[in-house]
């Protein structure tokens, strides 16, 4: 696509339009803005949802968090449970991860985007509801997008448009980016109900005469039910008719349940799709537009988080001039690995789940898998694996270092610990070059300091880095290069010189 309107005849002019304002786009906005990038949240509904899927955070989610201080706001407004499911009945064990959160905690989607909502319009960005994409326009130098709204038709001028508008996404098709994959093959209904006997469902899965299931969810003043659709329409998006819905649970169940109220009635398949790329020119996508995959382990917002925070960062250097735009295809290299490994894991699960009128060929594979995770030696890698805290993006340096590529934990900083990690990486919009010793003269910081408007310098004391010489962090928390202390200065300082560019752009001139 080319052409486009100039920026005197579009209505509205600003650095990054985000399409959606769903947890992809609210964390996003907060991270540009934070960064001082003037970027603009567009939601189509005009307000707020009431409902949602989704009732957890992991631990990666977390650990993001925390890294923009906003961990305590979201461990305010729920339980943490040390064990999250697991391929049907079974648990896996979170209490072995390497992280500082080693649990699942239990919010709604909806206070999530709440939270994130508040924190987007804090940090400097504009969220405007009622607004829908209806078209894009990309030339070398920026995106004319056509909107509509209460107030009618009106264009917005952007440097970069970002997609986060959802598994339909409008900017993916706009784009022209390819979403391949495998089409839904089951449905699940879902309904938040108020049940005229309460006990008519007992509370967890329930197996009816007929080898049917129905899994009873208590909720603050309502019950959500899940079982399978035995005859999804043509269209699954069609709306699920209450009697319909309350026949499949009666059928499941082998009993009468009457529902007095039907608070929210939805399906959802099992259908499994990644964006052929993360970027075409002057657009990106994050969240559902980039990705969908089955439900297991509820994952779907947290990996929306992992999107966003990624991208973040490398979007705000890229706005500020302060990197190439080529620093955004490591956003398509890294989260686009990032949603293979997420198909793979969510496929694995869904494949694996118990299902009504299963033969149980794959009961000895759930119970292996139900010991390992379990089991204190395999416990851990599986549960990083399934949530992500596993995650390693490339570094440089030292290989063998346990931070390499990984997120470097939440350290004490200082001569005697009076900082944190976190907490520099929250009052910072930059990365952070971590040094051992005492804040003495270091070659390494003489060799960083061109770039000290994109990174804070901070020492601590020796075996706090894992025996590495000097760290540097990325302003998403991973380790991006690593070196020993048996390693030459000359050749830790060349390397740090050609790992600062990669990642942050050219030294300022007379830095």
């Amino acid at each position: 696509m080319s052409g486009g309107a100039s920026k005197d005849e579009a209505d509205e002019v600003v650095d990054v339009l985000i399409v959606g304002a769903g947890p992809a786009g609210l964390t996003l906005g907060g991270e540009l803005g934070r960064a001082g990038v003037r970027a603009l949240v567009l939601e189509r509904e005009p307000e707020p949802p009431g409902h949602c899927r989704g009732f957890n955070l992991n631990a990666r989610s977390l650990e993001l968090l925390d890294r923009r201080g906003l961990a305590a706001r979201f461990l305010a407004e729920g339980p943490t449970v040390p064990t999250t499911a697991f391929v049907g009945a079974s648990r896996l064990d979170l209490g072995a991860m390497r992280t500082e959160h080693p649990y699942v905690l239990g919010i709604a989607q909806t206070r999530v985007e709440e939270l994130l909502a508040e924190w987007a319009e804090e940090s400097g960005a504009r969220l405007v509801r009622g607004r829908r994409l209806t078209g894009l326009r990309q030339a070398a130098d920026g995106v004319t997008a056509e909107v509509t709204g209460p107030g009618g038709p009106s264009s917005v001028r952007c440097r970069w448009l970002v997609g986060c508008d959802g598994g339909r996404s409008t900017v993916r098709k706009a784009a022209g980016i390819g979403f391949p994959g495998t089409p839904a093959r089951t449905f699940t209904l879902l309904g938040d109900v108020v049940l005229a006997d309460p006990s008519a469902v007992p509370f967890g899965p329930r197996t009816g005469p007929g080898g049917r299931s129905v899994f009873a969810i208590p909720r603050p003043g309502y019950v959500r039910l899940l079982t399978a659709d035995p005859a999804p329409p043509a269209d699954p998006h069609e709306p699920v008719a209450l009697d319909s819905f309350q026949r499949a649970i009666e059928t499941a169940l082998g009993h009468r349940a009457e529902i007095a109220e039907a608070r929210w009635l939805t399906r959802f398949g099992d259908a499994a799709r990644l964006a052929e790329r993360f970027r075409a020119g002057r657009v990106l996508l994050a969240g559902d537009a980039a990705h969908i995959h089955p439900p297991a382990g509820a994952i779907g917002v947290n990996a929306a988080l992992d999107d966003a925070v990624n991208l973040g960062w490398k979007l705000a250097l890229v706005a500020r001039g302060q990197a190439p735009d080529t620093l955004l295809d490591t956003y398509h290299d890294e989260r686009h690995a990032a949603g293979r490994r997420l198909l793979r894991n969510t496929r694995a699960q869904a494949v694996l789940a118990p299902v009504d009128g299963d033969d149980d060929r794959l009961a000895p594979v759930r119970e292996l898998l139900a010991e390992l995770a379990e089991a204190g030696d395999t416990a851990g890698p599986l549960a990083e694996a399934i949530t992500a805290v596993g995650t390693r993006y490339p570094a440089a340096g030292d290989p063998a270092h346990p931070w390499a590529g990984r997120m470097v934990p939440d350290i004490p900083l200082g001569p005697n610990g009076e900082d944190r990690l976190t907490a520099l990486l929250t009052r910072s919009t930059g990365g952070a070059l971590l040094l051992t010793g005492a804040p003495d003269p270091h070659p390494l910081a003489a060799a960083a300091r061109p770039w000290a408007d994109r990174l804070t310098t901070a020492h601590t004391h020796p075996h706090t880095l894992e025996h590495a010489e000097a760290v540097l962090v990325r302003p998403d928390g991973h380790a991006a290069w690593t070196t020993a202390p048996t390693t030459p200065t000359a050749t830790a300082a060349a390397e740090l010189h050609e790992t600062l560019t990669h990642w942050f752009g050219p030294p300022a001139l007379g830095g």
